[in-house]
């Protein structure tokens, strides 16, 4: 979802930077996706999965990345659960 197609086919990258902004710092992500807290990745995927599909998780990873600094599945990540060792 780098860019949005207008109605004639054209590229919008106003409209995926308007999007962005949204899904980060503002409303979209300060109150319904709340980053840097557990669970931040699970309900930005449940947000964007009726608009972007199964497309959802890697653009939210991309976003978890720009907004905190680590990637979603990473050990550095506050919201991770720790894997039990065997």
């Amino acid at each position: 979802m780098a860019t949005t197609r207008t109605r004639t086919g054209a590229r919008n990258p106003r409209g995926a930077a308007t999007l962005r902004a949204y899904w980060t710092t503002g409303q979209g992500g300060t109150t319904k996706v709340r980053w840097n807290t557990p669970g931040d990745h699970t309900r930005c995927t449940r947000q964007l999965r009726k608009y972007l599909g199964p497309r959802a998780a890697g653009y939210c990873n991309r976003l978890h990345k720009a907004m905190t600094g680590v990637y979603a599945g990473d050990r550095r990540n506050i919201g991770r659960v720790p894997r039990r060792r065997r």
